[in-house]
């Protein structure tokens, strides 16, 4: 029954890394041992679960469907076994997908007590500023912000965070402070991710809206660079509270028009798998929840 057990485990992060190799490299498995134990578990079944190619192993349709089920199978027999040890013991591996900057000026410093907790835990940090797919890169629980575009995801809001323009005094000394959001054009701007949108920056005052076109001669595609590049006096950002709290503390950065409003920025941990998530990716989202609110 075990090793059964662990052919599903091992199919499934096959399935999600398309490679024996790095499936194996996971639980110290070589390549052949990895190959031979997803060929037993095809022949027993009866049926290919996966197309082989020199570069990559892809799913067949009855692999897609037979992943579907076995994956629901497995997170409930994890949480099956979280509640029967009854210690709040966790175990395996989490892989948890993130905006590299919020991930190590927020959470990364908030765990080290989580961790403590679970020495036999494995936690994987995925960490781009790009949308990232739970599902082709094994995602057990993304962090992400603002809007959820796909209402089917199970999500839980961690927290809320102002967004803001900021500026090093440096820069504000050379190019002059802007007065308001429209002399903005007149201005350097920084662009990363949390600064792209076709309709340019909105405010609001007052009930007063107001839209700023803004182009920039430097763009980055990671936000902690753009904060960077705000401190090194390149130019203006937005950027969330978050995003550069440290610098505003120590006066590398201040921030611009406080008067006006540029929106709060909800935080989200989006679980793979819905109910039947695993036991250390629900844990560990109550924990950020309970960190956040403190």
């Amino acid at each position: 029954m075990t090793d059964n057990i662990a052919a599903l485990r091992l199919f499934c992060r096959v399935a999600r890394t398309e490679s024996f190799t790095a499936a194996g490299k996971e639980i110290s498995l070589s390549q052949p041992s990895v190959s031979r134990i997803i060929s037993k578990l095809e022949k027993d079944l009866g049926a290919a679960l996966f197309v082989r190619s020199t570069h990559a192993v892809k799913l067949t349709e009855v692999g897609v469907n037979y992943l579907d089920r076995v994956e629901g199978i497995i997170a409930s027999l994890d949480e099956a076994n979280h509640l029967a040890r009854g210690d709040g013991t966790l175990k395996g591996r989490l892989r948890v997908g993130c905006a590299t900057s919020f991930a190590v000026r927020e959470i990364i410093p908030r765990i080290p007590e989580f961790v403590d907790a679970h020495p036999e835990l494995q936690i994987d940090f995925v960490l781009t500023d790009t949308m990232q797919d739970l599902i082709d890169q094994a995602i057990d629980v993304a962090i992400r912000f603002g809007e959820l575009a796909d209402s089917t995801l199970i999500a839980r809001k961690i927290g809320e965070t102002q967004r803001m323009i900021v500026a090093s005094p440096a820069y504000l000394e050379k190019a002059g402070s802007p007065k308001s959001p429209s002399d903005l054009a007149s201005h350097k701007i920084i662009l990363g991710p949390a600064g792209r949108g076709a309709q340019g920056w909105k405010f609001s005052k007052n009930g007063k809206a107001l839209s700023v076109k803004v182009d920039s001669p430097v763009s980055v595609t990671v936000n902690e660079a753009a904060t960077a590049a705000a401190v090194a006096g390149m130019g203006i950002i937005t950027t969330s509270y978050w995003g550069c709290k440290a610098e505003l503390k120590t006066g590398q950065l201040v921030r611009l028009f406080p008067e006006w409003e540029i929106g709060l920025v909800s935080v989200h941990a989006v679980l793979a798998g819905g109910r039947h998530a695993k036991p250390s990716a629900k844990a560990l989202t109550d924990y950020l929840i309970k960190s956040f609110k403190n």
